[in-house]
């Protein structure tokens, strides 16, 4: 295990020890109305029912649980082996059954084909993204769709954020940028993105100057899913330009916090 691999595990660690399976937001985070990202996914994925999905780099495992509870035959992997112990923990809370495996998303030594391989906010720690995006195309189905979404290096406000909640997140985190964007392209030609998070980034503003939430007590990124209708009416316009309009600016797109990349296996 190198260093990169050994900070982040330790981290990872420390996170899902500290974490509650009753207070994991596991449906929220794919039915909030500021799960922006994955709801988009589900639209374009559409039924998970029978599947085979990879969850890799799973995390707290509220994606694996989630496509669980909607049919998915779901395999999880995490370079922490307190994660994957918490992941079984919050499946059995929910009443699914899910298979969890520790190890580096670089090396995926696992066996048989998947339907659908999930890496939501994994790609920007990895220290090879070709080795993961070649792990990933074999692991794949003829078919298959490789489904990734993480946060892009070129919007100013992600560097004020990265430096203030210095706590929440490793140091050898590398926002995506043009290249990565061109590396996973690369592995599946027929793909698309779609960017998110440009004006709508003021519920962070929010969060810190107006509720005086400290993003190294909280974390944003799983705040926002305990926001509901009536508490976004003032946000929603700014979700909607962005989505209907800025996003699809292709110099303006770049400037936004998340983007979401599928692409299929031939």
């Amino acid at each position: 295990m190198n260093q990169t691999h050994s900070r982040e595990t330790v981290f990872h660690d420390h996170w899902a020890e500290a974490a509650s399976v009753q207070k994991t937001r596991v449906r929220e985070s794919f039915e909030a109305p500021t799960a922006l990202e994955v709801k988009y996914i589900l639209h374009e994925l559409g039924s998970l029912n029978g599947l085979r999905i990879l969850d890799a780099g799973a995390g707290l495992g509220e994606a694996s649980v989630y496509f669980a509870l909607q049919g998915a035959k779901v395999v999880a992997t995490d370079l922490s082996p307190a994660m994957a112990e918490f992941q079984q923990k919050l499946a059995e809370y929910h009443g699914v059954k899910i298979s969890s495996h520790v190890g580096p998303a670089e090396n995926l030594d696992l066996e048989g084909q998947f339907d659908i391989v999930y890496a939501a906010n994994l790609i920007h720690h990895l220290t090879d993204k070709a080795a993961f995006m070649s792990a990933a195309h074999r692991l794949l189905a003829p078919g298959g769709r490789f489904v990734s979404w993480d946060p892009v290096r070129y919007n100013p406000a992600i560097y004020i954020y990265r430096n203030v909640a210095n706590k929440v997140r490793t140091t050898d985190e590398r926002p995506l940028g043009i290249g990565d964007l061109h590396l996973l392209q690369g592995f599946f030609p027929k793909s698309h993105c779609k960017f998110f998070w440009l004006l709508s980034q003021a519920l962070f503003i929010k969060y810190f100057a107006f509720d005086r939430t400290h993003p190294n007590d909280v974390r944003y990124w799983k705040k926002i899913y305990e926001e509901t209708p009536a508490t976004l009416k003032w946000w929603r316009p700014l979700a909607w330009l962005d989505q209907r309009i800025l996003l699809r600016l292709p110099a303006v797109r770049w400037l936004a916090w998340n983007v979401v990349f599928i692409g299929r296996k031939p």
